[in-house]
């Protein structure tokens, strides 16, 4: 058997860093192909997935090897409190446009332009997985695979199509961006082919993406208020079109 050790530091560059419980059992049971994983306390983790996660259970005995402390440390920079981590095989480029691009779509693409919280980024990838969206795209330079953005989106980046493109390449279909100026979205249908734009969490829509939109939409808010958390936004339009829209059960 390779030495995990060895075989962490020879993949860490190019993979895919899980820390904690969620990300690695949401990245197994999504089938992301994980080489390498780690923990403190091998038994704590295969009791925590027998009561949170039994059918990731047998997967995850094959796969843990436990490490001492000090080199747990050595591997990870900030240890998950539940003492696992694993790298795992980012999904190609060209199978996520894929996804991205095949017609007709069941469930709209959500498009974060220039996002700068990769905490934020993270919440909507997990907000996107539950809603079954066909994927999240980001502008801009901020990474949607950074660690803090996989730690964020508790491993569930494999569970739908994410990539970083610009908005000349977004791909095909109605484009329904939310905008203070835009329709109350109540009185809208959101189609399962959309996509749904927000806008940076500092300034907003910019010029390019309000131009290419076909729709401006807005969400119902109090006077005064200045605006919704970005995660906050896109739960409240996935929820929309989920329950208005063209989705079904």
């Amino acid at each position: 058997m390779n030495d995990p050790v060895r075989v962490w530091r020879q993949l860490s560059d190019d993979s895919v860093l899980l820390d904690g419980f969620h990300a690695l059992k949401h990245a197994v049971r999504f089938g992301a192909r994980v080489p390498v994983a780690v923990t403190t306390g091998r038994a704590a983790v295969l009791e925590l997935a027998e009561e949170l996660a039994p059918d990731v259970r047998g997967t995850l005995d094959e796969l843990l090897t436990e490490v001492p402390e000090t080199v747990f440390a050595s591997l990870v920079t900030r240890p998950h409190p539940t003492s696992v981590a694993a790298l795992a095989v980012r999904p190609s480029r060209a199978a996520n446009l894929e996804t991205l691009a095949r017609a007709p779509r069941t469930a709209p693409v959500v498009v974060l332009e220039d996002p700068r919280n990769l905490g934020n980024a993270g919440a909507v990838i997990r907000l996107a997985a539950g809603f079954g969206a066909t994927g999240v795209v980001t502008t801009g330079t901020l990474d949607p695979w950074h660690p803090t953005v996989v730690r964020g989106g508790a491993g569930l980046h494999f569970a739908t199509a994410v990539e970083r493109l610009t908005v000349d390449e977004l791909p095909a279909g109605p484009l329904f961006a939310l905008d203070p100026e835009g329709e109350d979205i109540r009185g809208t249908k959101l189609p399962d082919d959309a996509l749904l734009a927000f806008g940076s969490e500092r300034s907003g829509l910019s010029a390019e993406l309000r131009s290419r939109a076909d729709h401006l939409v807005s969400l119902p808010m109090r006077p005064q208020v200045s605006s919704y958390n970005l995660a906050t936004s896109v739960a409240m339009t996935l929820f929309h079109w989920s329950a208005t829209g063209d989705a079904t059960a």
